[in-house]
């Protein structure tokens, strides 16, 4: 940068100064446009305007220019943190201000969702939702300490590490009252985690499987069949209602039988809602005791 457009010197020959006629042989004078003027005369008539001060660029002063604006050198600075910007880059803005290149990058950054300074080149971030925070400055709703590239979980504006998450919003096993973090499973209304769900006598997990609630103990069908289930006083085999072929049981004087192994002991009838006679300890129809 530089004047440019006029010289300034002290005149050795005999020339009147073009606006006020004084002679200026021997004088320090500016030479602008083929015409020659005093000092004083080039500050008041002459001079360009500095865009920063408003004041003339007098011929003793150090000028700047760059695309028709004008500055003294020490009135180019940026805008932004005051930093000369003689022989330094800079980028001309908004209002014809004027500023450095970290200043420059550091409002065109996006900035921080926790302390909305700017992200700038080389900071460690993190993004969710097109939203950024510094890594440091992102932190759980609760707790508030540093989540940083951590797991975590939001909630509307907030977000929670995994700790605060699983007290705060985690359903509970109804088995070990533990949070549940993930899986699970639901029965009759209440959650449990897949491990706690099990098998009273085999401890093998019940989700996913056919099983049986007795006073609150859960069985699978094996189980059920060798442990907890009547025998059936016709075919000795366990009842299972709801497992296998038969869906009725019959009970009679502290026995059971499947629906279809209830029957007369002689013609064979089945007798399941029906009227029958025990005679001798065996079940028949009522037709059949008349025969013996």
């Amino acid at each position: 940068a530089g004047p440019g457009s006029y010289t300034v010197g002290t005149m050795s020959e005999r020339f009147d100064c073009h606006y006020c006629r004084d002679p200026l042989q021997g004088k320090k004078y500016v030479q602008k446009e083929g015409r020659h003027c005093c000092v004083k005369c080039f500050d008041k008539i002459c001079a360009n305007t500095c865009i920063e001060c408003k004041k003339p660029i007098g011929a003793d002063s150090k000028e700047l220019h760059f695309k028709n604006r004008y500055w003294h050198d020490s009135c180019f600075r940026c805008f932004k943190c005051y930093t000369s910007l003689v022989n330094e880059p800079f980028m001309l803005r908004e209002n014809n201000k004027v500023w450095c290149s970290n200043c420059t990058a550091a409002e065109d950054a996006p900035r921080c969702k926790g302390c909305f300074k700017p992200i700038i080149a080389g900071d460690q971030n993190v993004e969710y939702k097109k939203m950024v925070w510094h890594k440091d400055c992102f932190t759980c709703s609760q707790c508030k300490q540093v989540i940083g590239s951590g797991s975590f979980f939001p909630k509307g504006d907030d977000f929670f590490c995994v700790s605060c998450h699983e007290h705060k919003f985690a359903k509970t096993c109804a088995k070990c009252k533990n949070p549940i973090t993930s899986g699970g499973l639901t029965y009759q209304e209440q959650p449990w985690h897949s491990e706690c769900f099990i098998c009273s006598n085999c401890k093998k997990q019940l989700g996913g499987k056919r099983f049986t609630a007795v006073e609150d103990q859960f069985y699978c069908v094996e189980c059920y069949k060798e442990c907890v289930a009547k025998k059936c006083a016709g075919c000795k085999n366990p009842i299972t209602a709801g497992f296998g072929r038969g869906t009725s049981v019959v009970n009679y004087e502290d026995e059971s039988w499947h629906d279809y192994c209830f029957k007369c002991t002689k013609c064979a009838r089945g007798l399941a809602n029906k009227r029958f006679v025990c005679h001798n300890g065996k079940i028949y129809c009522a037709e059949c005791p008349k025969r013996l």
